[in-house]
């Protein structure tokens, strides 16, 4: 194989994937050409395209991918990509054709990579990392499962010294990266699709840890059982770094936070929820074994203001709230729920809610069931079908789901259908939430409210 820096042209099969979008931005800041496909018109690739990137959305082959030539041209594709005419034809004229993940391995690979796994809060955490990397003017670059909201962006250049990457367990891909330092947030069930149980998630998340050397750091939730010697991190536990003596001054957290020698009074920051500040007390676990003062990370803390979709509040002057998540696994719902409920306990909460893949509905949907019913009112959307197809999933929707709810007051909607519901409802806070494309619903719902 070529070495990356052979190749002029990168094609993008899925580019506008979120980490597909990140690698694209990456090669096209290196002053490549990077061009690719789609099959959905999104804000991502809007974005992509107002940069320079040439992106269509119909599976043809055109002169502009005829013109290609394989010799300097590198096909990088999602596996969440099954069947692709354009696909089938870069495989039949022998094109060089790699995984996303592989590629961002050959990125990282002569990098120090900090490398962030979990089926929850990785996003937050390599973000927030990154942010306290720049912060701290460390040389890093980032390839981020978010937008953030400080670098408006899931990719960021500042350096080559240091990569933090986000670890995606799907499709294992997490196991092609070459990680110094690494975190374990969580190894729920979830991508069942393809680990088939627990267990073997389990050792898959076992697998990367094995991955770091045993002269770097490897930090895991406390609980976490992963096999080999480690760092713990929690909150309101002791572990060999820990955050405790939570308080909430309007919408400001503050907490104590603990290293093996020492403890630092009264970080704060802006980021609601203890699942939260779980993700704060590794990231600055990282940055501390970085050699990084503790008064720059208490300075950069407060300024990290998170990520698009992950806990968005917005608050109105009559009172109202919205908030928009990307929680698509009943953990990740009952976290923000969680929030909702220590926070703003006495207020009438309206859930809208997008079931993201068949799969991940039926192997989760009593845990889903029991997550949507702590909601005043449910409003359910169709199932989300990413990469899969209904047929292959007799009998699983979201009537199906929505029986399962203990809720009185529920119902199934179309996202064409929604925002007009919503705006029947009587609430104090809405909360949007869903990995699919109910993402639409969010400029809508806040020009609304700003007019409630």
């Amino acid at each position: 194989m070529n070495n990356l820096e052979t190749y002029q042209n990168f094609y993008f099969v899925g580019i506008g994937g979120i980490g597909m979008s990140a690698l694209a931005r990456y090669f096209h800041a290196s002053g490549k050409k990077v061009s690719g496909y789609d099959k959905t018109n999104t804000k991502l690739t809007q974005s992509l395209m107002s940069e320079g990137i040439d992106i269509v959305f119909d599976d043809i082959i055109d002169e502009r991918i005829t013109s290609l030539q394989k010799d300097d041209t590198l096909v990088i594709y999602t596996p969440a990509i099954k069947v692709l005419e354009i696909l089938d034809y870069f495989n039949d004229n022998k094109f060089e054709v790699l995984k996303r993940a592989k590629v961002l391995g050959l990125i990282t690979e002569n990098t120090d990579c900090i490398a962030v796994a979990g089926t929850h809060g990785k996003t937050t955490t390599s973000t927030l990392v990154s942010h306290l990397c720049k912060e701290a003017n460390l040389p890093f670059s980032c390839f981020l499962g978010g937008i953030s909201e400080n670098f408006k962006s899931n990719f960021l250049y500042n350096g080559t010294q240091y990569s933090v990457v986000e670890a995606d367990e799907y499709d294992r891909s997490f196991l092609n990266l070459s990680p110094d330092w690494a975190v374990i947030t969580s190894t729920d069930a979830d991508h069942l699709d393809i680990y088939g149980d627990k267990n073997t998630i389990e050792e898959g998340f076992r697998q990367f840890a094995a991955l770091v050397p045993d002269d770097k750091q490897l930090f895991v939730r406390k609980g976490i059982d992963i096999g080999r010697p480690h760092l713990t991190y929690a909150v309101n536990e002791t572990a060999d770094y820990y955050s405790d003596n939570l308080r909430m001054e309007n919408d400001t957290i503050y907490f104590d936070f603990h290293t093996p020698e020492e403890t630092v009074k009264d970080f704060a920051w802006e980021i609601p929820g203890i699942h939260n500040v779980e993700n704060a007390t590794v990231a600055l676990a990282i940055l501390h074994n970085l050699g990084v003062d503790f008064e720059t990370l208490k300075k950069a803390i407060i300024n990290f203001k998170g990520i698009k979709r992950r806990y968005t509040k917005h608050r109105y002057e009559n009172g109202k709230i919205y908030i928009d998540d990307y929680a698509h696994h009943p953990t990740e719902i009952n976290a923000v729920m969680s929030s909702i409920r220590t926070f703003y306990p006495e207020k009438k909460l309206l859930l809208v809610f997008q079931p993201h893949l068949f799969s991940r509905t039926r192997d989760f949907a009593d845990g889903f069931a029991e997550s949507l019913s702590q909601a005043d009112e449910l409003i359910l959307l169709d199932i989300y079908p990413a990469r899969e197809l209904q047929e292959n999933f007799e009998g699983i929707n979201s009537d199906w789901l929505l029986e399962k709810v203990t809720l009185d007051k529920k119902e199934v909607s179309t996202l064409s259908d929604a925002f007009s519901k919503i705006k029947e409802k009587e609430f104090d806070i809405l909360l949007t939430v869903g990995a699919g494309n109910i993402d639409t619903l969010y400029d809508p719902v806040c020009e609304w409210m700003s007019k409630y």
